[in-house]
């Protein structure tokens, strides 16, 4: 545990989309990629929509990503903290990960320090400014009382139907969104700028945007996304010292 000291920050992979095989060399990518950093890794902060779609019934969880639920497991029982953050693809995520897995699961952005930097570290969905159709779908499908309905289905229906959406996704068919759209009109980066407004960070690190973004916002703050895992294949490596967008 001497030589492990890095924080690493992965984010959108969404595993299961848009078929099998190309998922599963996706997944077989993220593997190796855990395989490099747990040599010199602390914690690693995985931050949302890891799946293109979860949801654990009681005793049910979905079917698959078993290579990658292995090696988490074997990251964790190295004594490597997991940081899972629930995105909008995942957000039905309970207790599955913190019992098998021992990470800590987040549904929304948290503020934490190590050492001399402070961090602001979220997914992203549902910040910003507009957006309010997604905000209002984003309550329907958060408030315990739908999801307790939604448990009531039979798996094979409830997660079928899910999948049949997801399918028609712009993740499944290949359409991300790789093109900035200004300073003005990134909701994440309009976001940060009002957070900085009230509260110094030095870092503000979010996925959910699927395009790699590493620019400096007001005094001495940076604005990261850390892109995604279906094209970009990007990734944020904290050191204690300096901090990086790098790509695998």
């Amino acid at each position: 545990m001497e030589n492990r000291h890095k924080i690493y920050f992965i984010s959108d992979s969404h595993l299961g989309v848009p078929d099998y095989n190309s998922s599963l060399k996706r997944e077989k990518l993220m593997v190796k990629w855990l395989d490099e950093v747990k040599n010199d890794a602390a914690e690693i902060y995985l931050l949302g929509d890891i799946f293109d779609f979860w949801f654990e019934y009681k005793t049910v969880v979905p079917k698959g990503f078993v290579r990658l639920l292995g090696k988490l497991a074997e990251v964790s029982d190295l004594g490597i903290k997991l940081h899972y953050f629930t995105g909008n693809h995942d957000m039905w995520i309970y207790d599955y990960f913190e019992k098998e897995l021992n990470a800590t699961i987040y549904k929304a952005p948290i503020k934490i320090t190590y050492g001399k930097h402070h961090f602001y570290i979220g997914h992203g969905d549902g910040l910003g400014p507009d957006d309010h159709g997604y905000k209002f779908i984003k309550k329907v499908f958060s408030n315990r009382f739908n999801q307790w309905l939604f448990a009531r289905l039979h798996p094979n229906f409830g997660i079928g139907l899910a999948l049949y959406f997801s399918r028609k996704s712009r993740i499944a068919n290949g359409n991300t969104d790789e093109v900035f759209l200004g300073e003005e009109k990134e909701r994440l980066l309009v976001y940060a700028k009002e957070i900085l407004q009230k509260e110094h960070f030095d870092f503000f690190i979010f996925g959910h945007r699927h395009l790699p973004l590493d620019m400096n916002i007001g005094d001495n703050s940076r604005y990261l996304n850390i892109g995604d895992w279906v094209k970009s294949f990007s990734y944020i490596v904290y050191d204690g010292d300096k901090l990086e967008l790098k790509y695998f």
